[in-house]
């Protein structure tokens, strides 16, 4: 069983930054992949970015060249920078990982990005 909490959510400017964090309730060592999403009201839940145990990154086109995924094995945290924030950016990001052939989601923190 794993527990996701998110953080690190608010209201900002738009070209403003923001650091997401998602803590897990146990070692994400042994995690391949962890990744965020975001769902914005009436939309399809979307990929944002994925980052695997050896470092390899993916991002969502909307969001590459101002979004940075990471992840601290050492304090079960992944991380999502947010830079150059667009009101376009706005939604509920959802940290999510698959461990035991089990998929696993956070409760989302909320981002919201004014013009």
């Amino acid at each position: 069983q794993v527990q996701l909490v998110e953080t690190g959510g608010g209201l900002v400017q738009a070209g403003g930054s923001l650091r997401l964090s998602c803590a897990a309730s146990r070692s994400i060592f042994r995690f391949d992949a962890m990744g965020w999403y975001r769902q914005a009201p009436g939309k399809q839940r979307e990929l944002v970015a994925t980052i695997t145990n050896r470092g390899s990154t993916n991002y969502g086109d909307s969001v590459k060249g101002r979004f940075t995924i990471s992840r601290d094995n050492g304090k079960n945290t992944l991380y999502l920078q947010m830079n150059t924030l667009k009101p376009s950016d706005t939604a509920v990001y959802i940290c999510n990982t698959i461990f035991n052939f089990q998929n696993y989601w956070g409760q989302g923190t909320q981002v919201t990005v004014s013009s």
